[in-house]
């Protein structure tokens, strides 16, 4: 899925000079100081998109860290102190089916919170030109689409509960096997780490329904859009360790 970045989402265009020889740019509701070549949303967007890729990062890290644990105990094993032999101990885990459900909700909630992100993105860049009268004002259609995506997310929330359920009601619990332990901590920490997300959401759809500053809902959607669609990835990467390095 193609997105846009931040050089696709420059300044609009120039509409005055105020009789000094500087292009001034219209900010929605005038949050730009005059005389400046962006509107202050534009530098608040560039500096939140760097907060979060610091976030990714960290992210990163610390599912790395769990990634390498998980490959190297699931070679490992230990030493029987009477017979002296080697036991592995690491015993499959045959994956709850709704996963693959939960990951479809997943993938269609990120492309229905890009929808709501690019139509943001696309009023910003045009406000200037539909206060000029006689030109036709676009619909904003961001919260129908941020409401499907939390419905969306919610649901998938929903189902990871149901997986744990399906674990536990056929007898595998978090201190079973190595394998077992491993799968409830990953899809655990993924799921806090998307409830951070569904909160950011909730904000945004709160922007999207009841605030009028076209800037500052722009600003929420965009960097709750970046995080949703890294904890997507993230998702179809712990699944597919779990499913093929088992």
């Amino acid at each position: 899925m193609a997105f846009l970045r931040s050089d696709e989402i420059e300044a609009p265009s120039r509409i005055d000079h105020g009789g000094t020889g500087t292009p001034h740019y219209g900010g929605g509701d005038g949050d730009g100081e005059a005389g400046e070549p962006y509107p202050d949303h534009y530098q608040d967007l560039r500096r939140y998109r760097l907060f979060v890729f610091l976030i990714f990062i960290g992210v990163l890290i610390f599912f790395t860290a769990l990634s390498s644990a998980y490959i190297i105990r699931r070679g490992g094993g230990h030493t029987d102190w009477q017979t002296g032999a080697y036991i592995r101990d690491w015993q499959p885990l045959k994956l709850p089916p709704i996963l693959w459900i939960n990951t479809l909700l997943l993938v269609l909630s990120s492309c229905t919170l890009e929808v709501a992100r690019r139509n943001l993105i696309r009023l910003a860049a045009i406000a200037p030109a539909v206060a000029v009268p006689g030109v036709k004002r676009e619909r904003k259609r961001s919260a129908p689409w941020l409401a499907i995506t939390l419905v969306l997310g919610f649901g998938f929330l929903a189902g990871q509960y149901f997986a744990w359920e399906q674990l536990q009601s056929s007898g595998v619990f978090i201190a079973s096997n190595p394998s077992s332990s491993f799968f409830y901590i990953l899809t655990g920490a993924h799921a806090a780490h998307l409830t951070g997300g569904i909160i950011a959401l909730l904000y945004a759809a709160g922007l999207a329904f009841f605030s009028t500053k076209l800037e500052r809902e722009v600003v929420v959607v965009d960097v709750t859009g970046w995080y949703w669609h890294f904890m997507g990835l993230l998702w179809i990467y712990i699944y597919l360790l779990l499913r093929f390095a088992q």
